[in-house]
């Protein structure tokens, strides 16, 4: 049996290698995904370990906050003498480095990095822990110099002896170049500025009596813990935060490993499509190749095997199938780890190829997911080989489209539908977030599940009315494709289900992203009465200098700032929620249109007062009138009345719980913060457009701030909308790719299965042509099914999307039936192009040979 299986795999390697290609893809990116992951956190964590202090002594962060407020935490520079005092410092230094910072060259151009990068000032102290050394030029010295690493000399072409300007929260001020400083480490992707360290605290912190940290250097023989003991004891309960080297690289990598997991996450959902696309090829494919090896596999009944005999043999080929797919997989994923790697050194992270690692996990996934999904997939096939009688060796051949009746199906698929269709309805009436995000979750499971059951029973109604008209535009041969897709509903069901999954991917989340635009838009028409608005263009805050210019430029009537602050908010019920708040001028009512459920502007931004969301209110049994404990940076509080309660469509007014009060309470409690946006209104007798040109001239020194009005301002929600919807498309793209493959291994096979009834029709005066159209009309047709099915479930599953996301406020529901028609389009001509190679195959076939094919 063992010989027989391992001829009877060798003799079909060519078709069961293109269902390998599923395995591959899958493989590939479970492991690339790993490699790349292991490598990016092996680099870094050697990078913070050796940079990082014996010990360091930051500011304690009571509240981190996702929207940055351009503040810099500090600690008094004269902690640095204290500590020194502490048994067993070898050496402290005041550190200081900011990222609140933009530098610019001498055309008003952006030193720092396009790619979400920071730009880093701080001061030029070198000890051995130092990522860069001075490779050109001299240290800097006094105010007017700095130093710039290479890479970002290098891309934005800055030379020594050229001068920059620093925009920092104290003030602008110019540095000439003076030298250049390579990294003797992984660069990670950050633009770094060196000052003198005698004026970097003044220049970039607005006080030379302040740090950012402290670092301190251990005595020989003293331990990182046991010195972080010590200086311990000096600082006290004081509100700092101490770190030892280990604890420092853990907390940096911890940052970082957000950057990564999106990554990972990305890849791992590439390798999850390819595996639930490529389960149904592979099973479509063991399927017709058990149907074709009837007699086969009857004889070898008819010879003494058992039905454990024949179901191991085709687990065995499954098997060896998952071993070739998952060792070229791994090569392949070896490959996109490498070219990964590649990328993030283009967008300015200089990984090194050659300290790749490939630890033991990243195999063994690998051969688990690729054995794994094939063996499973192969298991039903398995099933229904060892049923084959031995009386099926005196059959003269297979019959297509006899099988075991669709009733079981029927029940399954109607059972699994019914529950989902029953989650989705209580997605659509729950009144929670997350409840209704739980019940679309296991809604979309359950209907995509019965869909696959119960596919194979929709083939015979759904592909007449798509092949209705092919009779009458082809004749016989339209006729004869028609009924050939419809000859076995199961393998044709099969075949559509690995584009159906693609297709309600992108189906759902189109009707998903159409949405979220309209309701953007929407509430953009509806809040927003501002004629523009001036933000950061990566939404960090910005420097008082450039608010103080706005306001002073010719036409402008009103300016409205807007900040973003932490807070902790103590609620009746108990809770405490960590959130941000925004902080506004008393004027917002000139540029925002708020609806109120109780109070106004003027009571929410009245002193000690604060607006906050209704529902949000609601929810945590807060009322008009009622006080709340809110907590700020730095460990201060203060008791809150809350004053209005605004009813925008579950949108809020900043962040979770809709909170904002008025800028003086913002610039109370965090007094070095920026402003995140200016709302502004022309003055009478200014007319938009001049308003705009003269703004742009204001703002052009000042290249990371831009001016928009609403077209513009929706312009850039659309566009961060559309990010997520091309990686559904990427994801579309790659199961398109498998689902071709399965359609051209299913039309190749089923050529091969029908290879004598292929040489009459040529005989009795089908003519090449005439085959090759039959072919592809069944692929268009199948293709098309796969289509219809897919577009209906996304369709149903992006209206619950639309469903949740309107209890965040996103009210609106569009269906983008551009989009939808162009799916069904394409679907044809994938169907046209998986038809080329197996109808050309057809049509070159030995009629006499065909004829004597058994």
């Amino acid at each position: 049996m063992l010989k027989a299986t391992l001829r009877s795999f060798l003799a079909h390697k060519g078709r069961l290698l293109l269902s390998a290609l599923a395995v591959v893809l899958s493989v590939a990116f479970v492991a690339g995904s790993l490699i790349f992951s292991d490598t990016v956190t092996r680099t870094f964590d050697r990078l913070f370990a050796s940079t990082s202090a014996d010990v360091t002594v930051e500011p304690k962060e009571d509240l981190k906050s996702s929207v940055p407020t351009g503040a810099v935490q500090t600690v008094p520079t004269a902690l640095a003498a204290r500590v020194a005092k502490a048994d067993g410092v070898a050496a402290t230094h005041a550190d200081v480095s900011v990222q609140n910072i933009v530098v610019v060259d001498s055309r008003n151009k952006s030193v720092g990095p396009t790619t979400g990068a920071p730009t880093i000032a701080t001061d030029w102290y070198v000890t051995h822990r130092s990522p860069v050394k001075l490779t050109s030029g001299h240290a800097p010295h006094g105010a007017d110099e700095a130093l710039l690493d290479a890479d970002t000399a290098d891309k934005k072409h800055v030379r020594i002896g050229d001068t920059l300007t620093v925009q920092a929260a104290p003030g602008t001020f110019r540095v000439k170049v003076v030298g250049i400083a390579t990294f003797t480490t992984t660069n990670p992707g950050a633009a770094l500025v060196f000052l003198d360290p005698a004026v970097a605290a003044r220049e970039l912190l607005g006080s030379p009596d302040r740090a950012t940290s402290i670092s301190v250097d251990a005595a020989k023989g003293v331990s990182d813990a046991e010195l972080k003991s010590r200086v311990g004891r000096v600082t006290g309960s004081g509100p700092y935060d101490l770190k030892t080297a280990d604890e420092q690289a853990k907390s940096a990598a911890a940052a970082l490993g957000g950057f990564l997991d999106v990554i990972k996450y990305v890849m791992l959902g590439f390798a999850g499509i390819a595996v639930l696309v490529g389960i149904f090829l592979i099973v479509n494919t063991f399927s017709m190749l058990i149907a074709q090896r009837t007699r086969e596999l009857g004889l070898l009944r008819a010879l003494g095997a058992d039905r454990r005999q024949v179901r191991r043999s085709v687990l065995t080929e499954a098997v060896l199938l998952g071993l070739v797919g998952s060792t070229l997989g791994l090569a392949a994923g070896i490959g996109l780890a490498f070219g990964l790697i590649k990328l993030m050194s283009a967008f300015g992270m200089n990984l090194k190829a050659t300290e790749m690692v490939i630890g033991w996990p990243t195999p063994v996934s690998a051969y688990v997911v690729g054995v794994g999904v094939t063996f499973v997939a192969a298991y039903l096939p398995a099933r229904r080989a060892a049923g084959v009688s031995p009386m099926a060796a005196l059959a003269d051949a297979e019959i297509a489209g006899v099988g075991r009746p669709l009733k079981t199906r029927a029940v399954v698929g109607g059972v699994v539908g019914a529950a989902g269709v029953a989650a989705l309805v209580g997605c659509a009436a729950a009144t929670k977030t997350a409840s209704a995000a739980s019940l679309l979750g296991l809604g979309v499971v359950l209907t995509l599940v019965a869909t696959v059951i119960a596919g194979p029973l929709l083939v015979r109604p759904v592909i007449r009315v798509l092949g209705g008209a092919f009779p009458a535009l082809f004749g016989s041969v339209g006729r004869m494709s028609q009924r050939n897709a419809l000859r076995n509903p199961r393998r044709t069901g099969a075949t559509a289900a690995a584009l159906m999954v693609g297709l309600a991917l992108v189906g759902g989340m189109s009707v998903a992203s159409a949405s979220m635009s309209r309701s953007f838009d929407q509430q953009i028409d509806k809040t927003l009465g501002a004629d523009f608005t001036v933000q950061n263009g990566n939404f960090q805050p910005f420097t008082k200098e450039i608010t103080d210019k706005v306001r002073a430029t010719e036409g402008v009537r009103l300016v409205v700032r807007q900040r973003f602050v932490p807070v902790a908010v103590r609620l009746p019920d108990g809770k405490r929620v960590k959130t941000s708040a925004s902080g506004y001028d008393p004027q917002v009512d000139d540029v925002a249109h708020v609806t109120y459920k109780g109070g106004d502007s003027a009571a929410a931004l009245a002193d000690g007062h604060l607006g906050m969301d209704v529902n949000f209110a609601e929810d945590h049994h807060v009322r008009l009138g009622s006080t709340v404990p809110v907590e700020f940076p730095g460990g201060r509080t203060t008791d809150m009345t809350v004053g209005a309660l605004t009813d925008q469509g579950g949108s809020g007014f900043g962040m979770q719980g809709g909170l904002f009060f008025g800028i003086t309470t913002a610039e109370k409690y965090v007094p070095d913060g920026q402003d995140a946006a200016l709302y502004v209104d022309k003055a009478p007798g200014t007319s938009t457009d001049q308003l705009r040109s003269r703004l742009e001239r204001t703002l052009e020194p000042y290249p990371q701030v831009q001016v928009r009005d609403q077209a513009d301002y929706k312009k850039l929600v659309h566009d961060q909308i559309a990010v997520l919807l091309y990686l559904v498309y990427a994801l579309l793209g790659l199961a398109i790719v498998i689902a071709v493959l399965g359609v051209v291994n299913t039309l190749a096979l089923s050529v091969v299965e029908r290879t004598r009834e292929i040489g009459l029709l040529r005989a009795i005066g089908l003519a090449r042509r005439q085959l090759r159209r039959m072919i592809r009309l069944e692929s268009v047709v199948i293709a098309v099914f796969g289509a219809v099915l897919g577009l209906t479930l996304g369709l149903v599953w992006g209206v619950c999307i639309q469903q949740v996301l309107a209890l965040q406020g996103m009210t609106a529901l569009a269906i983008p039936w551009g989009t939808i028609v162009a799916v069904v389009i394409g679907s044809a001509v994938v169907g046209v192009v998986a038809a080329l190679l197996p109808a050309l195959r057809a049509s070159r076939m030995n009629v006499l040979a065909a004829i004597a094919h058994e």
